[in-house]
């Protein structure tokens, strides 16, 4: 690895802890643990299965069900049998998880804003498209 590479990775990794920082803090606040947080994040615009939502946070199945039981006893998230597959169950956000997501997302932005606030817009569209360019070419972030 070159020198500049090595600045870039250290880079980044001083933006995921600061960008960390600032998710654990937010889930703390709402009594939330950090994939609790992620479930409701990833919910926010989609019904998916169990299986499916355990498989992109890596999870087994007894830990997803143990962490919807939870969040399903709190009123955040319902389960529902598949509308194409009667066997296999959905989990969706409830109006107060619904909520609480778009509460926390909102969080999020106006704590990281002050990251990229003194960047021209310019640079905020490069910064943004190069991000996205380095996750689709990662594999890192797969599901599972």
């Amino acid at each position: 690895m070159t020198d500049e590479q090595d600045d870039v990775v250290d880079m980044l990794v001083q933006t995921a802890f600061a960008t960390m920082a600032v998710l654990n803090r937010v889930a703390a606040e709402h009594d939330l643990s950090l994939t609790q947080l992620r479930v409701l994040g990833i919910l926010r615009d989609r019904r998916l299965r169990m299986s499916v939502l355990a498989d992109y946070l890596g999870l087994d199945k007894s830990t997803m069900t143990g962490l919807v039981q939870r969040a399903a006893k709190r009123g955040l998230l319902a389960r529902a049998p598949s509308p194409g597959d009667g066997r296999a169950v959905e989990v969706f956000l409830t109006p107060d998880g619904a909520a609480l997501a778009q509460s926390g997302r909102d969080q999020v932005a106006r704590a990281l804003a002050p990251l990229t606030a003194a960047l021209p817009p310019a640079d905020r569209r490069r910064l943004q498209g190069l991000l996205a360019r380095m996750l689709d070419a990662g594999g890192i972030l797969e599901p599972g």
